[in-house]
C-alpha cells in the first residue's frame, strides 16, 4: 500500500508535494476526504515534476501530449520541460561501455571522446571513431537508471491507485494512463527498440514520390555494437535547423519548409508510423541542403482508418465545418458514454466561427486541432491516446516551420498533399490493382446473389421471413397522425350532422321534426366551433 511504505524515495516525493502546496494531494496523502481533484497551477505542477527528478520530467513530457486530459495552459507549460541533467562522470560511463562491448574498447574504437555532446535523464551521447574509420555516436544509458525507474514506476502506480478512487480518476482512466506511461518509460530503457524504430523510419522515408529522398537523412544503426544499454549509430555532422545560416534569399528556406511538411505528412497519413518529437533539437541541417531526423525514441502509430478520418478532419478544418468535425470526432472516439450531438456541433461551430474572417494562411492549425481535442474532453468523449501524440507532432512541426520560415503559408503547403491523399483513398496506390479488386468483389457478389435471392424468396413463400426494424423518433409522427385522423373524423361528423339537419328541415311537416332539425344544427355548430378552437390553439392552422 502506497501510504504504508517508508522508503526514502516515497518520503522525498511526499515532501516535494507538500512543500509546493498541492492541497488536494495533501488531503489524499493524509487520509482526508478526497473530493474532485484540483491540479496545482501549471507552473507549480512543472516545478513539482522538475523537483521530483528525471522520471517525473518524462511523465510531464508524456502529459504534454495529452490535450484530451489537460487544458491548453497545462499543455503549453509542460511542453517546455527540458530533459537535460548533469552528465555522469566518464569513469562510470567507461565501465558500462566496456561491459556492453564484445571486444575490448581499444580494439573497437580508435577514438572516444569522454566529454558528452548531450546528456539526458536516461542516457548521454558521446562521439567516437570506429576501428574501420567510420564516425559514430554512442548513446549510453546512465548507470543505475533502471533501478531508479523501477522505484518511481511503483510509486506512480501507487498514486494512480489513489486517484483512481475518485470520479475524476474513473472518468479519465488514470490507471490506464499511468500504465501507458510506465510501458513507454520501460521501452526507453531498451535501446534496441529505439534502434528498430530508427531503421523502420529510415526505410519508410527512403521511398516517396512527394520529395527527393536524398534530402532527408536518418542515421544508420550499427547493430553489431548495439545492446539494450548501448546504442551505436552513424554520426551526422550538422547544426540544429534553427541555427543554420543561409545566404540572402529565402528560396532554400521555402524548399526546406516544403520538404519538412512532405516528410511528416508521409509519416502521418501514408506510413502510419511517425517521429513524434520533431522539436528543433531533433532536426539538423547538414551539408548540401539535407535534413537529418534525430532521436527516434518517441514514435506514434496510426491505423489506416484513423489516417482516413484525420485526413478528412484537416479538410473540415479548412472548410470551417463544425458539423463535420463533430461527426469525425465521434468516429474517432472509443467512448461508450452517450454524447449530445447538437451540443458538440454547437461547441465546434462556436470555436471555428472565430476564424471565419481570418486569413487561412495565418490560422494556427495545430492550435485548432488542440481546441478540437479539448472540446471533445469537455463533452466527456474519450479519444485514443495516440491522438495526443498526433496533435503534438503537428504542433511541433508547425511551430518549427514558422520559426524557420516566417513566410510559411500552411494552406499552400498542405493543399497538394491533401489532394493526393484523397486520390489515394479513392483509387489506392495502384489503380489497376484497385480495379481488379473491385472486379473480384463484383464477381463474388454476382455468384452469391442468386443463392441469397433464392433463400429470400423461399422464406417469403414459406412465411418464415421476419423483419426486425427499430425506428427512432416516430412517436411525434404517430401523435401528429392520430390528431389529424381525429380532426378529420370530427369534420366528417360535423358535415354529416349539418347535411342531416338540412334534409330533415327541408321536409319537416311536424313540430317534432323541426325540433330535431334545430338540435342537429346546434350540435353541429358546437362541434364545429370546438374543432376550430382546437386547431387555432395548436398553432397548426396553416
Amino acid at each position: 500500500m502506497f501510504l504504508t511504505q517508508t522508503v526514502p524515495r516515497q518520503r522525498e516525493i511526499i515532501e516535494v508535494l507538500l512543500r509546493n502546496g498541492w492541497d488536494y494531494m495533501r488531503r489524499l496523502l493524509t487520509g482526508g476526504k478526497a473530493d474532485e481533484p484540483q491540479l496545482p497551477p501549471p507552473a507549480v505542477l512543472k516545478n513539482i515534476l522538475v523537483a521530483l527528478g528525471p522520471v517525473y520530467v518524462k511523465l510531464g513530457q508524456l502529459l504534454s501530449t495529452r490535450p484530451d486530459l489537460l487544458s491548453a495552459a497545462y499543455i503549453e507549460e509542460l511542453s517546455t520541460l527540458q530533459d537535460e541533467v548533469p552528465p555522469v562522470p566518464w569513469s562510470e560511463i567507461e565501465i558500462l561501455i566496456r561491459q556492453q562491448l564484445k571486444r575490448p574498447l581499444e580494439e573497437t574504437f580508435i577514438t572516444l571522446n569522454p566529454i558528452p555532446v548531450a546528456a539526458g535523464s536516461i542516457a548521454q551521447t558521446h562521439r567516437a571513431t570506429l576501428a574501420d574509420g567510420r564516425e559514430a555516436a554512442l548513446k549510453v544509458q546512465r548507470p543505475g537508471i533502471d533501478l531508479t525507474v523501477a522505484q518511481d514506476i511503483a510509486l506512480i502506480q501507487g498514486i494512480a491507485d489513489l486517484v483512481a478512487r475518485t470520479e475524476f480518476g474513473q472518468t479519465y482512466e488514470i490507471k490506464s494512463t499511468a500504465e501507458e506511461f510506465t510501458k513507454a518509460l520501460e521501452a526507453e530503457l531498451d535501446f534496441t527498440l529505439e534502434a528498430g524504430f530508427t531503421d523502420q523510419l529510415r526505410h519508410n522515408l527512403s521511398q516517396s514520390r512527394w520529395y527527393d529522398t536524398t534530402k532527408i537523412v536518418v542515421a544508420e544503426i550499427y547493430w553489431d555494437l548495439t545492446t539494450p544499454k548501448l546504442l551505436v549509430m552513424e554520426w551526422l555532422d550538422g547544426v540544429p535547423i534553427l541555427s543554420a545560416k543561409f545566404d540572402g534569399d529565402n528560396v532554400e528556406r521555402r524548399e526546406i519548409t516544403t520538404l519538412l511538411f512532405r516528410v511528416f505528412f508521409q509519416q502521418l497519413y501514408i506510413d502510419g508510423f511517425f517521429h513524434a518529437d520533431p522539436h528543433p533539437g531533433n532536426l539538423f541541417y547538414l551539408k548540401e541542403g539535407r535534413i537529418a531526423l534525430l532521436d527516434c525514441g518517441m514514435v506514434g502509430r496510426l491505423d489506416p482508418r484513423t489516417q482516413q478520418i484525420l485526413t478528412q478532419m484537416l479538410l473540415a478544418i479548412v472548410d470551417l465545418d463544425g458539423r463535420r468535425c463533430a461527426q469525425l470526432t465521434l468516429e474517432l472516439s472509443d467512448s461508450t458514454q452517450p454524447v449530445i450531438l447538437s451540443r458538440l456541433e454547437n461547441d465546434y461551430d462556436r470555436m471555428l466561427r472565430k476564424y471565419v474572417n481570418a486569413n487561412l494562411a495565418e490560422i494556427n492549425f495545430s492550435q485548432v486541432i488542440y481546441e478540437i481535442l479539448q472540446i471533445a474532453r469537455n463533452n466527456k468523449i474519450r479519444l485514443p491516446s495516440n491522438m495526443g501524440l498526433y496533435a503534438k507532432t503537428l504542433a511541433n512541426l508547425e511551430g518549427l516551420a514558422r520559426g524557420f520560415n516566417p513566410e510559411l503559408n500552411f494552406i499552400d503547403e498542405i493543399q497538394p498533399l491533401l489532394t493526393d491523399l484523397f486520390r489515394r483513398q479513392l483509387i489506392g496506390d495502384n489503380p489497376l490493382r484497385s480495379l481488379l479488386r473491385t472486379g473480384l468483389d463484383l464477381k463474388s457478389l454476382s455468384l452469391q446473389s442468386p443463392r441469397y435471392i433464392e433463400l429470400l424468396l423461399d422464406r417469403v413463400t414459406s412465411e418464415t421471413l421476419q423483419w426486425n426494424l427499430s425506428l427512432q423518433g416516430l412517436d411525434g409522427l404517430r401523435r401528429t397522425t392520430d390528431d389529424a385522423a381525429n380532426r378529420l373524423s370530427f369534420s366528417i361528423l360535423v358535415g354529416s350532422l349539418i347535411m342531416g339537419a338540412a334534409i330533415i328541415s327541408s321536409n319537416a311537416q311536424t313540430s317534432q321534426l323541426s325540433f330535431l332539425s334545430n338540435v342537429l344544427f346546434a350540435t353541429a355548430s358546437l362541434l364545429g366551433l370546438w374543432l376550430i378552437i382546437s386547431i387555432l390553439r395548436s398553432g397548426r392552422l396553416r
